[in-house]
């Protein structure tokens, strides 16, 4: 499923097209994949519609591939293929940090997310809306016998970016942890805090009844509208959702010396006449923090995965033919989600 153009989804609800493309070749340190399943994340929808950086064009979307190694491409000079170990016959992942350069300071330091080459599957390269795909051999990710392909793929970039998000909460087991917007990133947050911080109560901050209900059922303490006040304040909330007015009200609802997690690439412009409507004294006064999520780090990635496994994690997963990948997106696009969609590849 191939992006041509950008456009506005309201005006094209058709905005990858089928098409047959020549089998990949891996190159020097790559893995030549064959795809299974692969994710479909919000971030295409940003992809699609210009929000992102210009994607090289045309361009294969798709950061949450699962998949087995076909073929290796030849020895390269860093040792990258030796290194990871891997052969053809091993289940692997690819995310959505597709390279970076590996020696500027970010880089030196694990904060690769930060990389100024940072470059995203799907985006920068092919990713895994397509039968084949390759990436660097020190990119991908064996995975745990425990999770199947189709469990795996949201794990990849959800599961993945929301491990991150928690951990930048600085969150104490027994403190009130809250998420605005309940997609496929907040319900794995949602079990992944219960597991990492038994003691502390889970908020949820959705506009519709269905995504509260669906937050309960899955053992959030309280579910509300964005603009409802919690039992009590947060000391931590995550923001997954794409607008404006959830971060403007999430402060509110933030205690003192609280920190707001932002888990998205960008912001609705139609929206920012919002933050003019900021209070200082009453939302962002008394030491509260704004922090942003850019991105995952491989290591974020491998230990998230190792974690997935031993909770055990299921995601809640609706499954669509790859043919059906705009229809995926549209569903996506309306909040019609249960969880995450994923594609099957067959």
């Amino acid at each position: 499923m191939v992006l041509e153009r950008i456009s506005s989804l309201a005006e094209n609800d058709t905005p990858l097209r089928l098409c047959e493309l020549p089998e990949p070749v891996a190159g020097e340190g790559e893995l030549l994949i064959r795809v299974s399943a692969c994710g479909v994340c919000h971030t295409e929808l940003d992809e699609i519609e210009g929000r992102l950086p210009p994607p090289r064009l045309p361009v294969i979307p798709g950061h949450q591939a699962v998949g087995r190694v076909v073929a290796t491409g030849p020895p390269d000079a860093q040792g990258l293929m030796q290194r990871s170990g891997l052969q053809p016959g091993d289940r692997v992942g690819v995310a959505w940090i597709n390279s970076a350069c590996g020696s500027c300071d970010y880089c030196l330091s694990g904060r690769e997310n930060l990389c100024a080459a940072f470059r995203a599957t799907g985006l920068d390269a092919h990713g895994g809306y397509a039968q084949y795909m390759t990436v660097r051999a020190d990119f991908a990710y064996r995975l745990p016998e425990a999770l199947s392909d189709i469990e795996a793929a949201p794990l990849l970039c959800a599961g993945a970016i929301g491990y991150r998000s928690l951990s930048l909460c600085n969150l104490r087991d027994g403190q009130t942890l809250g998420l605005t917007g309940f997609g496929a990133s907040a319900h794995l947050v949602l079990a992944l805090a219960r597991h990492r911080f038994p003691r502390s109560p889970v908020v949820v901050f959705a506009r519709s009844p269905e995504e509260q209900a669906f937050a309960l059922e899955l053992g959030a303490a309280w579910a509300g509208d964005t603009a409802d006040r919690p039992p009590q304040p947060c000391a931590a909330i995550i923001d997954t959702t794409p607008a404006w007015t959830p971060l403007v009200e999430a402060l509110k609802n933030l205690q003192a010396g609280g920190r707001l997690v932002i888990n998205a690439i960008r912001k609705e412009a139609s929206d920012q006449a919002v933050l003019l409507k900021l209070d200082y004294p009453a939302q962002l006064w008394r030491e509260k923090e704004l922090k942003s999520v850019a991105n995952v780090t491989r290591r974020d990635v491998r230990e998230f995965l190792q974690l997935a496994a031993a909770i055990p994690l299921r995601p809640a997963v609706e499954c669509h033919a790859l043919a059906e990948a705009n229809r995926a997106l549209l569903a996506l696009r309306h909040r019609h989600v249960r969880g995450a969609r994923v594609l099957v590849i067959d």
